[in-house]
């Protein structure tokens, strides 16, 4: 249950309940999300998201992918045309479509937090794998597994990879991703970030044992509360949709939030509400819901 922060007297009150905020943003994870298992966007979506635009509503897309796999909903910026990738690292305009996306911003992990992280993990778990993300390169160890849907740039050891003087080194490191074999997933993650603590942030969007690593205090929460910010929209104005373990914070720090009918057991905690699964446009119902009740 979600705290509210009121401060109640010993004799219990009659309360009024408040009018919901007129929402001014949507934020909305991408894979399990506002995408159907397929990675199609749904018509009744798409539809959705318009009338939202239209209304006055800003969408926003908030997801763990990188930049360079967007077009999936590249046709569907409306206005603005921003989305926030790798779990907050980055702010992309992606008017120019896919392959022509523009950094807004970019909150690097630091390469010494990195190499910290890889060494710290790799003594906490034997068998660690690793692939570093940047704005445009994407590079991994040999052992680390095909999970992904490109061939990487290059492959050695991520201490190579992440070392000062390495040929990398001018792109800024966005992610790593660390990978085992064998241990369960959520309690990889629960290793994972008592072992790197402060020095960067460890989450996870896979349903394996694969971890994201941002930089300290960078994660999908933050980077939308950098961008209402500088349009002047409060907390209580966002409504926020998400599945698993990557969208907790952004699911927390919204106004109103929602988990998906297939979310993670945390995620559910996190939200104010629970919505349908991504395959039955759990994101397009509540939508038309929102803009139902503020016409």
């Amino acid at each position: 249950m979600r705290n509210n922060g009121r401060v109640t007297s010993a004799t219990r009150q009659p309360e009024t309940q408040a009018a919901p905020t007129r929402p001014r943003l949507i934020a909305t994870d991408l894979d399990g999300t506002l995408l159907r298992d397929d990675k199609s966007v749904s018509p009744r979506t798409v539809a959705a998201l318009a009338a939202a635009e239209e209304a006055g509503i800003e969408v926003f897309f908030v997801t763990g992918r990188p930049a360079r796999w967007m077009d999936v909903v590249s046709d569907h910026v409306h206005g603005h045309g921003l989305a926030i990738c790798g779990n907050g690292a980055a702010v992309v305009d992606l008017h120019g479509g896919p392959g022509a996306h523009r950094f807004v911003k970019v909150r690097e992990l630091p390469r010494k937090n990195a190499l910290d992280a890889v060494r710290l993990l790799r003594e906490a778990a034997p068998g660690t794998v690793y692939a570093v993300e940047q704005t445009f390169g994407f590079n991994q160890e040999p052992a680390y597994p095909k999970l992904h849907m490109e061939v990487p740039d290059t492959l050695a050891p991520a201490e190579e990879l992440l070392a000062p003087d390495s040929h990398t080194a001018g792109e800024p490191v966005l992610k790593i991703l660390a990978h085992h074999p064998e241990l369960d997933p959520d309690a990889f993650l629960t290793l994972a970030r008592l072992a790197v603590g402060d020095r960067a942030n460890v989450t996870r969007s896979s349903p394996s044992a694969l971890l994201e690593i941002s930089g300290p205090e960078v994660s999908k929460a933050s980077t939308l509360a950098l961008c209402c910010a500088e349009r002047g929209i409060s907390h209580e104005e966002v409504v926020a949709f998400g599945d698993m373990p990557n969208d907790v914070e952004m699911l927390t720090w919204a106004g109103r939030s929602y988990a998906m009918g297939n979310a993670h057991p945390d995620v559910i905690t996190a939200a104010s509400g629970r919505t349908v699964a991504n395959n039955d446009d759990g994101v397009a119902v509540v939508i038309e819901r929102l803009l139902n009740e503020h016409p």
